[in-house]
């Protein structure tokens, strides 16, 4: 670094200001920083990791070839006499790199770097994802704006911009976006209130434990790894069959409200069934890889679906923990990044073991495993101590009632040989093997020489009936499992019927090698949680961020490659993915540490000009703010009208939708029946997912089809037909304005209460004068209307209150529905 004096004349102070700058000199070119990228956009096509795209034997990713000595490319320290330098500054068509066919053209900045790179010595580097993360030191910034350090890497980049970060937002504000981060739902009133009484210097810390400790913590978060992991109710494909993998997804819920350490959490989704003892929790966690889609169409070829499911497996696992992009490399040496086809082959040979074939389209695949919730445990439990208590009476007393040698079974008894073939047969059976569709035959024999053997006979053949009838309606879910290794050869261009050489099961090579020799599931998994590995902590504190700040500091967070996106604040990233690490993969410690902090708590209320300057906030100057995904805007409805039901987990439920959407997207075979009741209200998460149509109350969501870690996030005014015009939100409106108009008894007690209840805060003179005006429109409107009123005030299937006049229900209806739209109400301030 160099020094700078500035100098500058500050004119109503009449005086000369002095400042220190360190400023980068123009010969310091940091390789991965400035140069890969370069090399990577325009390069690395044609002199890059694939092999079969290769040119002129040529290799820019390796400094091996691009530094060797025969035929140099480039010499360090001497640009002029460096042929990369000669071919990208020439105007030869024949000769100028990148060739103009290409249309990939470098920028004078861009030929002035290489230039400098060159001749500062043509120090060589590793992408930066590529390598193991340090904890950096902490930066040395004023620690008037800091709680904690996060802030620190913050206002590192902020004060040599001279930018000043924003304090804190409001109260309110703050407590609807931690409520909202943590929950998915809003603060109640009384939440709210309790915050902004509470001036203790505890009361924020303490808002935090409490949701933290919420069991609507795991709900929240199980929502972006539903997305993650391609959570869906159906198969898809044209048939679409259901499936029965709600028990994963309530797996996963109850994970984040435990708290499991998150390589724990991996070590179980990927290898759970390989744990020694492993329970029947740690097998259904394998159900993460059980999720992708399955084709039972006709015609479909059996190995071709096989096939495809373990490219869908490979493909999620590495977007999931590895940030990489590893479909390039079903045909072909990837492009960019250090992953072979050997690499991508050898991690399909380690999903390579499973017992499916490919076949059908049953949403209970084998292998699969029975679920039980703890009622149904319980149940049959009882049942099972039963049976043994039945077997072991039956026993005892078979043993006097057909004597016989010790050790042999009651079938070899004398008495039994009289016995018909088939029953003596039975009794050749311990008691719990025998078959309880014979049992009748001991009533009609020996009813009147043991009636008491008969009766617990027949006692048994119901508890087995009872225990069976149990079991044939337990969910089955499909998990993982090895059965035998399969050759794996590397498929030319991924046909499934076109194999090469063939490859061992192994991880990602260029990362770095797990000690076992063999790679089995849990195998990759303990490489992929390995301290060493340098992408799964950041991949995963990256995402995190991404859900409390709207963004990534890697806005790419299925792209840590050479392609994409560059760290906003690296030094924060790997201090972070390395403070999660030692922290034991703490995600609450995690998840409370990054709220915390000043850069979370700051408020989103910027001026134009600090938008304009930076309008994607990648500084961090600002709270983040945008608008709440649509399954959250969906829950909040219900939950202010008072209409959320707030039961956890079981099979998912059919709330409203529009007819025909599923027969119409299933040709008329599949058609939507809702349910009734309470099920109608549950929170968005348990709502039914049809993999080829989505429900339809949500927008910008994943597709559930493949692995998505971004969510969208887009800005159309249709999305305005869903929460004006759904049922859900009808409803919620409804219910909302009967209670509003029941427990207030003027209109200005009524629309500020309505405006608390759904905003959080108390509505301005002007906004209930506002809304008095629309009042009175709607009113007008609905007593000249009685029939639209009445329908209006029958909306969804929840009970009306028949003692409120229609009209003024409606009225409130209507402007319930407004304030629920309201700009502040979803969106995340």
């Amino acid at each position: 670094m160099r020094r700078y004096v500035q100098v500058r004349y500050d004119p109503d102070m009449n005086v000369l200001l002095f400042s220190i700058c360190l400023v980068a000199p123009t010969d310091d070119v940091d390789f991965a920083r400035d140069v890969l990228p370069i090399l990577s956009d325009n390069c690395f096509h044609c002199h890059g990791p694939d092999e079969g795209a290769r040119k002129a034997d040529l290799r820019l990713d390796k400094a091996e070839s691009a530094l060797r000595t025969e035929d140099a490319i480039v010499v360090p320290g001497k640009s002029s006499e460096s042929e990369l330098l000669r071919r990208i500054l020439s105007h030869d068509v024949d000769e100028v790199m990148p060739p103009p066919d290409l249309k990939r053209m470098l920028t004078d900045k861009q030929k002035d770097v290489i230039k400098r790179w060159i001749d500062s010595g043509a120090k060589w580097g590793k992408h930066w994802a590529f390598v193991k993360p340090k904890r950096p030191a902490l930066p040395d910034v004023g620690a008037g704006w800091v709680r904690n350090d996060i802030d620190k890497f913050v206002l590192s980049q902020l004060e040599p911009k001279d930018i000043k970060p924003l304090g804190a937002a409001n109260r309110r504000t703050l407590i609807r976006r931690v409520t909202f981060d943590l929950t998915g739902l809003p603060p109640t009133p009384s939440e709210v209130e309790a915050f902004v009484g509470d001036q203790s210097p505890a009361a924020y810390e303490k808002v935090l434990d409490r949701l933290l400790a919420s069991p609507s913590f795991g709900e929240r978060m199980a929502w972006d790894w539903l997305d993650i992991a391609r959570y869906a109710d159906t198969n898809g494909y044209q048939g679409d069959q259901s499936r029965t993998m709600w028990p994963w997804r309530d797996w996963v819920v109850k994970a984040f409200n435990d708290n499991m350490p998150y390589d724990q959490f991996t070590v179980e989704q990927l290898a759970g069934d390989m744990i020694p003892d492993a329970t029947v929790a740690q097998r259904i966690a394998t159900g993460f890889n059980r999720n992708h889609m399955i084709n039972g169409e006709g015609g479909r070829i059996a190995e071709e679906n096989r096939v495809e499911y373990i490219f869908d497996q490979v493909e999620t696992t590495s977007t999931t923990w590895l940030g990489l992009t590893m479909t390039c490399s079903r045909c072909h040496d990837h492009k960019y990044d250090p992953i072979t086809l050997d690499d991508y082959y050898g991690l399909f040979a380690v999903f390579n073991r499973t017992p499916v074939n490919g076949d059908g389209g049953n949403g209970q695949t084998a292998p699969v495993v029975a679920y039980t919730d703890e009622p149904t445990s319980g149940r049959l439990q009882q049942l099972n101590d039963r049976t043994g208590e039945l077997a072991d009476k039956i026993s005892e007393f078979e043993l006097t009632f057909f004597p016989r040698p010790q050790g042999k079974p009651a079938g070899d008894s004398e008495r039994a040989k009289g016995l018909a073939k088939e029953f003596r047969a039975e009794l050749m059976k311990p008691v719990l093997k025998r078959d309880s569709k014979h049992f009748g035959y001991w009533q009609g024999t020996f009813n009147a020489t043991a009636p008491q053997y008969v009766k617990w006979v027949n006692e048994l053949g119901a508890t087995f009936k009872k225990r069976d009838e149990i079991k044939s309606r337990l969910p089955r879910v499909m998990v993982m499992a090895d059965s035998k290794k399969r050759d794996t050869f590397v498929l030319k261009t991924g046909i499934y019927n076109q194999p090469g050489r063939k490859v061992s099961s192994s991880v990602v090579r260029g990362l770095h090698q797990p000690d076992d020799g063999d790679v089995n599931r849990m195998t990759l998994a303990k490489w992929i949680v390995d301290p060493e590995n340098p992408l799964t902590a950041r991949v995963t504190v990256n995402r995190l961020w991404q859900i409390f700040f709207g963004a990534g500091l890697v806005r790419t967070p299925e792209d840590f490659g050479v392609q994409g996106q560059k760290p906003t604040h690296p030094a924060l990233l790997d201090w972070l993915a390395v403070d999660f690490v030692e922290s034991g993969w703490d995600v609450k410690r995690f998840i409370k540490q990054l709220m915390m902090s000043a850069t979370y708590r700051q408020s989103s209320e910027a001026g134009a000009e600090a938008y304009a300057n930076d309008p994607d906030n990648r500084l961090l100057a600002r709270g983040a703010r945008f608008r709440l995904p649509s399954w959250m805007i969906r829950d909040q409805a219900l939950a202010i009208s008072g209409l959320l039901n707030r039961k956890r987990g079981g099979p998912s439920v059919n709330s409203y939708q529009p007819k025909g959407i599923w027969a119409e997207a299933t040709f008329g075979k599949i058609k939507y029946k809702p349910d009734s009741g309470k099920k109608l209200y549950r929170r968005s998460l348990y709502l039914f997912w049809r993999r080829i149509v989505g429900p339809t109350t949500f927008f910008d969501v994943a597709k559930r089809q493949t692995c998505e870690v971004k969510p969208p996030r887009t800005n159309s005014p249709l999305h305005a037909l869903v929460t004006m015009n759904d049922v859900t939100y009808v409803e919620a409106a409804r219910v909302f304005a009967e209670r509003i108009v029941s427990e207030n008894k003027d209109d200005d007690a009524r629309i500020r209460f309505a405006f608390r209840q759904v905003s959080g805060r108390d509505a301005s003179d002007r906004e209930v004068a506002v809304l008095s005006r629309k009042l009175a429109e709607l009113r007008a409107t609905y007593k000249n209307n009685k029939d639209d009123a009445t329908k209006l005030a029958s909306v969804g299937a929840a009970p009306k209150n028949a003692e409120l006049d229609a009209s003024e229900v409606a009225a409130f209806t209507a402007l319930c529905n407004l304030v629920f739209n309201l700009d502040e109400v979803i969106t995340r301030e």
